[in-house]
């Protein structure tokens, strides 16, 4: 099989390890299955894509909706790469699943609205399938309603018709979307588990997510959400590209 490329852009250590080991289990992909790009450490080399069954982008400390001013240089370099390489994405409808801040890239890019209108906490809410969603061999196997784990500074105000909207939930409702056949984009985190959320919280405590003082309130309230379905997106990308 050929691997799929996961580019990632968090520059703390045990956060990007751990999203990594997170993607790798709950997708079931042994480590040369899923290759890595650190692109907060390096710039994104020349990717011959015929290598790869796949793209995923996970999440980030970047907040794509803010000005370019107040941006660093190393995250306007990050964005201007993920943009030409989803120039060539989307040309050839080439497998790609953005989770997060992949999901505002991929909206970004076909010209959709990323603002804080619909930030949301960290939390667990009901995510809820479209009909297009029930239909979706990505989403194959999931109930109509499932929680899953967010949090997030920004999401998709507006979504383009040349997007097809997967899911949605009552405060956020752009949770999921497909750009042609193949390119995914998700608000929520589906490789988040329990353990994995507690640990990016206390890493992000200052970062803006929720007020530190709410931790252990919000701590009781995600251990107590059923995230059980959410995994298997990425084990469905996965064997639906694998190749």
């Amino acid at each position: 099989m050929k691997p799929f490329l996961l580019l990632a852009t968090r520059s703390e250590d045990v956060a990007a390890d751990s999203e990594y080991a997170s993607i790798l289990e709950l997708a079931g992909l042994e480590e040369h299955e899923l290759r890595r790009i650190r692109l907060e450490a390096e710039p994104l080399p020349d990717l011959d894509l015929d290598d790869y069954s796949g793209i995923i982008v996970g999440g980030s400390p970047f907040t794509s909706s803010i000005p370019d001013s107040h941006k660093s240089d190393t995250q306007r370099r990050v964005e201007a790469e993920l943009s030409g390489l989803l120039d060539v994405l989307r040309e050839r409808d080439f497998p790609f699943f953005g989770a997060c801040y992949g999901v505002g890239t991929l909206a970004r890019h076909i010209g959709g609205v990323i603002d804080g209108t619909y930030a949301e906490p960290i939390g667990a809410p009901v995510i809820t399938l479209t009909e297009e969603g029930l239909a979706d061999p990505v989403l194959a196997g999931l109930p109509r309603s499932f929680q899953a784990y967010v949090g997030h500074k920004e999401a998709c105000t507006y979504l383009p018709e040349s997007a097809v909207l997967l899911a949605t939930s009552e405060a956020c409702p752009v949770q999921m979307f497909r750009v042609r056949t193949n390119l995914y984009g998700t608000q929520f985190h589906p490789e988040l588990t329990l353990e994995t959320l507690l640990e990016r919280m206390e890493i992000y405590r200052h970062a803006g997510y929720a007020d530190p003082s709410e931790f252990d309130q919000i701590r009781r309230e995600v251990s107590a959400a059923d995230v059980s379905h959410v995994g298997k997106i990425l084990a469905n990308f996965v064997q639906r590209y694998a190749r």
